[in-house]
């Protein structure tokens, strides 16, 4: 095999050839990627520290599992119980065996996932007014709820930056031992709250217990945490107290292995945390929704649960005060019926890695990650500047992650959002964001307590667009390999970034973007070639030879929508089956006309509003909209159109209006402008230029594509306005423009989405990567894909003087004219 590989393939066997792969397993690493896990073909998955991927092997175990046993609630006596009860010990004792503990030291409580058994931790933990709880900067916002425990019963606590180095012993801001210093940050107590108790959970009188929670692997950066602070914190209380000792105050430690456990699962007989938390799905894909808390039995007496459920008590009176717990560690905090199916399937999960054995996946893990982050660090723009930004790696010990944020040629940063939308076009799965992590992100993006609420009071949260905030990215992009990962994997993502990011030898500007086509110009003026009115938001238009212009821009385009039974706006994004329905308005008769391949009748809309029409107000995207709504039998034909559930809106009045700003190509909100938007995204029309899909298309003809159907027309992008007789993309530089005699504002390019490839072939919707993979190529600017311009009508008339005189008409086979 490695004679037939390529010289980058050969360059990283020389390097990781021992490291990679599984030599001593039942199959090859190309093999167990070709059998198990042949749903990948045509992508790269390098998102594992979100959720690694189940083999098809361990899904078939699981499935004759399920298929040939019986499987009954395990609080009862009967045959399908007790095998419940015996699989479920088993399950115990196996999770017990992957992370070294014994079961004299250690029992196994199943909770919903490792965000369940932190919370709890949290919830049932003795804390006091003279409690600590201290936990490094690097920790899962599931890990900082903690606090929330803690500071309400008048606890202290503080975060610390863990670091490899020596330092001088100083009581107020370092704590070290002989190689990880512990610096602090800033004190954390909330004494308005201090409840006058002494203990939470009826705690035990005259002790104090203190915490000290790190993660194994932090799952930002992917940076380890050395266990040794297990045996540290434990072995000398006062590091966590500032340098004091007290009698009776012990300090417990918590170890958050949600993102280690996959790899390099904490060795507890030699690291013997009191509380180590994580779940089934990052170690082998499946089951989700299923974790545990390994507990040593000497911390275990410690929580003090108030609340009590079916299987945790022996004995309780309906109507007397009288119950008495289970004295069973695992039956006293696993609430209700254990999810008994799930439990059951984790054992399939477990003899999948222990046929490759933990130790080779971690070997085998790290090979990958350590020739991508090498190569990524190798990766420079023509005039020297690095290409790849990488967090994390200075004096500690990395796991197969990798955190980093791109620079562009002159410094700027590529938001993660832009990255992301690139990938999923190249059939790369990444992850974006600060990862719940957001003292890593901090630490790492260089954001400082001011910085993290201004942009949050500028509107930014967790999982939205805002990915660059005066000048500083938001959050991080983050890959991440697994056991079933590959070289391919590796060099694909390369490649990905070489092809995205990478400056290169440029071509001319002309316009303001990448010219084009090699001698296409029409002679001649240019010309309005087509009308296209979309009268329900995402279904299908129609084509006018003629239309009138109203305060909304073309009348009656997007003047209607689909909404679910919840309130979510509904598009062909999510209901590719709207792209079936067809639509046509008769201005003479006044009425809209729908039909749909799944329903016989044609559906007729009156056009004028009825006192019957409920209105109501609803919000699109943040905008408010007045609405008129429809009876049932209207409802109902959607419903069959669309094969769900969903009511029809239409538009009487918005709030939406828009208006230019200063900056060429902007748009914000304005009161003063008269125009306003019916249901449409971002402005009243959309102009797409022939000349530019001709040139498009080129592009797209001149690649080596496996997709079929490479040519697109003017229509895939919904345009209202198509014209012609233009210089390809000539039309980003316009400002202002006329057809006819009506009067148009540019507000900019249309930024483009995966809308675009949606393609409706022999009936049925596929999804595409192109035209917007291309488009990416030469048309992305500052994070925004754009093809077309997005138009605003000036009303310079009356409505009805407009619409008697013409002035407010488009023809086809109008001139268009640029004006600014």
């Amino acid at each position: 095999m490695e004679s037939s590989a390529s010289p980058s393939k050969e360059e990283f066997l020389r390097e990781f050839g021992n490291c990679y792969g599984y030599p001593d397993g039942p199959k090859s690493i190309d093999e167990i990627r070709a059998t198990e896990f042949k749903r990948l073909q045509g992508k790269v998955y390098l998102d594992h520290a979100g959720a690694t991927l189940y083999s098809e092997k361990q899904m078939q175990e699981v499935t004759k599992d399920l298929l040939s046993n019986v499987y009954g609630n395990p609080h009862s006596q009967n045959d399908s119980s007790t095998a419940t009860s015996d699989l479920i010990s088993e399950a115990r004792q196996q999770v017990l065996r992957y992370f070294k503990a014994s079961l004299k030291d250690y029992k196994c409580i199943f909770t919903s996932g490792a965000t369940g058994a932190l919370k709890l931790v949290g919830e049932f933990f003795p804390w006091s007014e003279e409690s600590y709880f201290m936990y490094t900067l690097e920790n899962h916002n599931s890990v900082l709820g903690i606090r929330e425990y803690a500071l309400n019963k008048g606890a202290t606590v503080f975060a610390v930056d863990a670091e490899n180095n020596e330092c001088q012993y100083d009581k107020t801001h370092c704590c070290q031992s002989s190689y990880i210093k512990f610096v602090k940050h800033n004190i954390q107590r909330r004494s308005q709250y201090v409840s006058r108790q002494n203990t939470q959970n009826g705690g035990l009188s005259g002790e104090v217990y203190n915490m000290f929670a790190f993660p194994s692997e932090c799952n930002f950066s992917g940076q380890k945490f050395p266990l040794d602070i297990v045996n540290l914190i434990k072995g000398d209380t006062s590091i966590i107290m500032g340098g004091q000792h007290k009698s009776g105050s012990r300090c417990m430690v918590l170890v958050d292995a949600a993102k280690g456990c996959a790899t390099d699962p904490p060795n507890l007989e030699k690291y013997p945390a009191d509380f180590v938390v994580f779940s089934f799905y990052k170690i082998f894909g499946y089951p989700t929704g299923l974790g545990a808390l390994l507990v040593r039995n000497d911390a275990a007496h410690l929580l003090k649960k108030t609340y009590f459920s079916g299987g945790t008590v022996s004995a309780s009176i309906s109507d007397m005060d009288f119950i008495r717990r289970r004295e069973s560690v695992e039956q006293l905090f696993e609430d209700g019926t254990a999810s008994f199916l799930s439990i059951a399937a984790i054992r399939h999960g477990f003899n999948i890695i222990d046929s490759l054995s933990i130790a080779a996946i971690s070997r085998h893990t790290s090979s990958l990650a350590s020739y991508t982050r090498k190569k990524m660090s190798e990766l420079k723009h023509e005039n020297g500047i690095d290409v790849c930004a990488i967090y994390g790696g200075e004096n500690h010990e990395l796991g197969p992650t990798i955190a980093f944020n791109l620079r562009r040629e002159d410094r700027s940063w590529v938001g993660s959002r832009e990255v992301e939308k690139l990938a999923s076009l190249s059939g790369v799965h990444l992850r974006t964001g600060c990862f719940c992590n957001p003292g890593a992100c901090a630490k790492y993006l260089g954001l400082s307590h001011s910085d993290l609420i201004s942009n949050y009071e500028a509107g930014h949260v967790c999982w939205d667009d805002n990915d660059v905030i005066n000048g500083k990215p938001t959050g991080a992009v983050r890959i991440s390999f697994g056991y079933m990962s590959t070289y391919e994997d590796s060099e694909q993502f390369m490649q990905f970034l070489e092809s995205s990011f990478m400056s290169k030898s440029k071509k001319p500007f002309e316009n303001g973007m990448v010219s084009t086509v090699k001698a296409l110009q029409l002679s001649g003026s240019i010309q309005l070639k087509s009308i296209t009115i979309y009268p329900i938001k995402s279904c299908s238009g129609f084509n006018t030879q003629r239309w009138p212009l109203g305060n909304v821009g073309l009348k009656y385009d997007r003047e209607w929508l689909l909404k679910g039974p919840s309130g979510e706006i509904l598009t062909q994004k999510k209901v590719p089956e709207m792209n079936s329905i067809c639509t046509l308005v008769d201005l003479k008769l006044d009425k809209l006309y729908v039909e749909s391949p799944k329903c016989k009748e044609k559906l007729e809309i009156s056009l004028l509003l009825g006192t019957s029409n409920i209105v109501e107000e609803i919000d699109v995207y943040g905008y408010r909209y007045q609405v008129h709504s429809y009876d049932a039998d209207i409802n109902a034909w959607f419903t069959r159109a669309i094969g769900r559930s969903c009511t029809l809106v239409r538009c009487t009045s918005s709030q939406y209006r828009f208006c230019k700003n200063d900056t060429i190509g902007s748009t914000g909100m304005c009161r003063e402008n008269r125009s306003q938007l019916s249901f449409a995204n971002e402005a009243q029309l959309l102009l797409v230029s022939e000349d530019s899909v001709l040139d498009l298309n080129s592009r797209l003809s001149s690649k080596i594509q496996k997709e079929k159907c490479l040519n697109v027309d003017a229509m895939r992008f919904r345009p209202n306005l198509v014209i012609s007789g233009s210089k390809p993309y000539s039309e980003d530089n316009w400002r202002s423009l006329k057809i006819g005699n009506a009067h148009f504002t540019s507000l900019g390019g249309c930024n483009r989405c995966e809308m675009i490839n949606l393609s409706s072939i022999s009936g049925r919707v596929h999804k595409l990567k192109e035209p917007l993979l291309t488009l990416a190529s030469y048309r992305r600017n500052k994070g925004k894909i754009l093809f077309g311009i997005l138009l605003r009508y000036e009303d310079e008339t009356g409505e009805e003087e407009g619409l008697m005189n013409g002035d407010r008409w488009l023809h086809v086979g109008q001139e268009v004219y640029q004006t600014n």
